[in-house]
């Protein structure tokens, strides 16, 4: 897989991870429209709304087209059911799934090297890798990945996600979720241990780029570059496809049945997810295209509700 590729898919996945305190980086709002698009059917319409589950707050305000498409639905639907993050006993549920059982420790578990890298990293913020010695190493890649964006200013509560949800619990609008919590953690419980191994070696390397991927990755969003956030995933995935199919193509395919169901209703629908499932030959909007839906370009200059 690419030397980008695992931290950039994990920040497209919403789960919700411990962070460290903020070191921000003072960067100006890049202008673009965003990644907007709408799906037409008959009856109704379905805004395809790409997000960044993790942001800053200079990343505010975001492209007019996300109020576009906000202001003309009646419903959102995001990759989780609203208040997922704030579910009780969601963080034990984490804690507990990534947990070795006792006398199992992740030093005896991960190659020399491996848990040196850990040492080395967990020096540098401070902190004794022994902390993260009883856990499984997908749930400490998670925990790496989320404490090095937070330490750019990046986090889940300033994500698109959490913005809308948090406008349409006050103003009443419903919202649902296309997977569930218990799923999101399976993706990496389920994960063989080799298999987590890598993907903790992987992200001990990858997240010394954080800042310049990171800042890629956001310029790509606000742009609707779709195509570059997917080539940042997939790039050189041919080595590792069974991880991409697990947590990216296999979930758009699983995606496409429910949002057709929203295309078939007459409720206009804001559907928030992140922008790197929307791109690429396997990706939701070709998959709609493949099944003859029209799809457009929600603009932000400009933007009006129901345009």
């Amino acid at each position: 897989m690419s030397r980008h590729s695992f931290t950039s898919a994990l920040v497209c996945l919403s789960l919700v991870c411990t962070a460290c305190a903020k070191e921000p980086r003072q960067e100006p709002v890049l202008p673009g429209e965003g990644s907007v698009w709408v799906v037409e059917s008959p009856t109704t319409k379905v805004y395809l709304c790409g997000t960044i589950h993790l942001l800053r707050s200079q990343d505010y305000p975001l492209p007019k087209a996300y109020d576009a498409a906000y202001a003309d639905s009646q419903r959102l639907v995001y990759e989780l059911p609203p208040g997922s993050a704030e579910e009780a006993g969601l963080a034990e549920k984490m804690r507990v799934a990534g947990s070795y059982p006792a006398g199992q420790v992740l030093s005896d578990k991960v190659k020399p090297e491996t848990w040196k890298a850990l040492s080395e990293w967990s020096a540098k913020r401070r902190m004794a890798a022994s902390n993260f010695n009883s856990y499984r190493p997908w749930f400490v890649a998670l925990n790496v990945t989320a404490m090095e964006y937070a330490a750019v200013g990046a986090e889940h509560d300033r994500g698109v996600d959490f913005h809308f949800e948090a406008k349409a619990k006050k103003d009443r609008k419903p919202g649902a979720g296309l997977e569930t919590v218990e799923f999101q953690i399976g993706l990496f419980a389920n994960l063989s241990e080799p298999k987590q191994q890598e993907l903790l070696e992987q992200t001990l390397q990858e997240v010394k780029q954080v800042p310049e991927q990171y800042s890629k990755l956001v310029h790509a969003w606000r742009q609707g570059d779709v195509e570059t956030l997917h080539a940042m995933l997939f790039e050189e995935a041919k080595d590792h496809p069974d991880l991409m199919d697990l947590f990216l193509v296999n979930r758009n395919k699983a995606w496409i049945a429910p949002l057709e169901g929203y295309l078939r209703g007459t409720e206009h629908v804001m559907v928030l997810v992140g922008t790197g499932h929307l791109g690429g030959s396997t990706g939701v909007m070709k998959l709609l295209q493949d099944k003859g839906y029209r799809i457009r370009r929600v603009p932000s200059v400009a933007a009006k509700a129901g345009e």
